[in-house]
C-alpha cells in the first residue's frame, strides 16, 4: 500500500557518540561543525537514524524539527550505549488516526496471536545464527514450534537460556545491559535497530508506546521493542564476530560502531529479492499495521532471517 513505508533512500545511520560537534540546518542539509575542521553536510532526507551519545554534542531546534519532518529517528544514549530516549515523527502517515484507534483497541486474542508470531520468528532467527556459527541450531528450531498464542510457557526465555551461552561459547554468559563485556556492543547495536524499527512503526501510522506484548508504563517504545525482536539476532551474530576477532574487552570505538550499525545495510533475501534490513524492517512495520486493522493475518518477516 503506498505510503506505508519510510521514504526510499533514507538508510544512513549518523553516529555522534564521540567528541565535540554542533549540529545545525542549512538549505535542508544537516551541517556538522567541529572545531578546527571543515563543516560536513548531509541531506536531511538521507538520514534514517541519528544517534546522540557524546555529552559534547549540541544541536538546534531546527535540527530536531528537520529530522522529524524528514521522517528520521533520533536516539539519545547514555554512557553505556543504552538508549535513554528516542524522538520519532508522529504524523507520518495518512491513515494514522484509523490505525492508532485499531492499535489501541486491539483485542487480547489478537495481541497474543501477533506476539506468538514475533516470538516464533525470533527463536527461529536465533537458531539460524547458531547454525551459521556452530553448525547446529541448538534445538531452537524445534523449540520455536512450541510457541503458543501469547507464549504462555515463556518459550522466549527458554530459548535465551540456550542461545546466549552457545552463541559466545561461554556457559556463564548472561544478557546484562550494564555489564562491561560484549553486552556493550549489543546495547549499541540494539539502540540503532530500535531507532530504525521505531521509525518504521511511525511511518506505518502506529504509535510506538502501545505494544502488543511489552507494556511498561515507563517505556514509551513498547511496540518498537516488540517488533524488533526477530531482528535482534542479526546484531548478535555481528557481535559474536567482533568478539571472535578482538575479544570481549575491545573498545567500542568508531570502527566497531560502524560495523554494528552496518548490519542495517546488509542485504538478506526473501522470495527472490535482496533488500537491506532497513527495507525489510519498514515492510514489517506496515505489515503489523495491516494485521491490526484486519487486512492481514500474519506479520511479515523476511525468510533471510532464518536461512541456514
Amino acid at each position: 500500500m503506498p505510503g506505508d513505508e519510510p521514504r526510499a533512500g533514507a538508510e544512513r545511520v549518523l553516529d555522534f557518540s564521540l567528541g565535540q560537534a554542533h549540529l545545525c540546518v542549512w538549505n535542508d542539509q544537516l551541517v556538522v561543525r567541529r572545531d578546527g575542521v571543515p563543516d560536513v553536510t548531509t541531506p536531511l532526507a538521507e538520514a534514517a537514524v541519528v544517534v546522540l551519545a557524546s555529552r559534547q554534542v549540541t544541536c538546534t531546534l531546527s535540527v530536531l524539527d528537520g529530522l522529524m519532518q524528514a521522517g528520521a529517528a533520533v536516539v539519545v544514549c547514555d554512557g553505556s550505549m543504552l538508549p535513554s530516549g528516542m524522538m520519532l515523527p508522529l504524523a507520518g502517515h495518512g491513515w494514522q488516526t484509523q490505525r492508532m484507534i485499531a492499535q489501541a483497541t486491539a483485542t487480547a486474542p489478537t495481541r497474543k496471536r501477533l506476539w506468538q508470531q514475533v516470538v516464533r520468528a525470533k527463536v527461529r532467527a536465533q537458531g539460524s545464527v547458531l547454525h551459521g556459527v556452530r553448525g547446529d541450531d541448538g534445538g531452537l528450531f524445534a523449540l520455536a514450534r512450541e510457541v503458543r498464542s501469547g507464549d504462555p510457557m515463556n518459550v522466549e526465555a527458554q530459548a535465551a537460556q540456550r542461545y546466549w551461552p552457545l552463541l559466545f561459547d561461554d556457559p556463564a554468559f548472561l544478557r546484562r545491559r550494564g555489564a562491561p563485556d560484549q553486552n556493550r556492543m549489543l546495547n549499541y547495536g540494539y539502540a540503532v535497530l530500535r531507532g530504525a524499527v521505531g521509525r518504521a512503526i511511525c511511518a506505518a501510522g502506529l504509535h510506538p508506546s502501545l505494544g502488543i506484548h511489552h507494556h511498561s508504563r515507563s517505556n514509551p517504545f513498547c511496540l518498537a521493542d516488540d517488533l524488533m525482536e526477530p531482528y535482534r539476532p542479526l546484531i548478535d551474530g555481528e557481535v559474536r564476530e567482533v568478539v571472535g576477532e578482538f575479544g570481549v574487552d575491545v573498545e567500542l570505538d568508531p570502527p566497531i560502531k560502524a560495523r554494528l550499525a552496518g548490519v542495517m545495510h546488509e542485504r538478506i533475501g526473501h522470495a527472490g529479492e535482496q533488500r537491506t534490513i532497513f527495507e525489510w524492517v519498514a515492510r514489517s512495520g506496515s505489515s503489523l499495521a495491516r494485521c491490526l486493522i484486519g487486512e492481514e493475518e500474519t506479520v511479515f518477516f523476511p525468510d533471510g532471517l532464518v536461512e541456514v
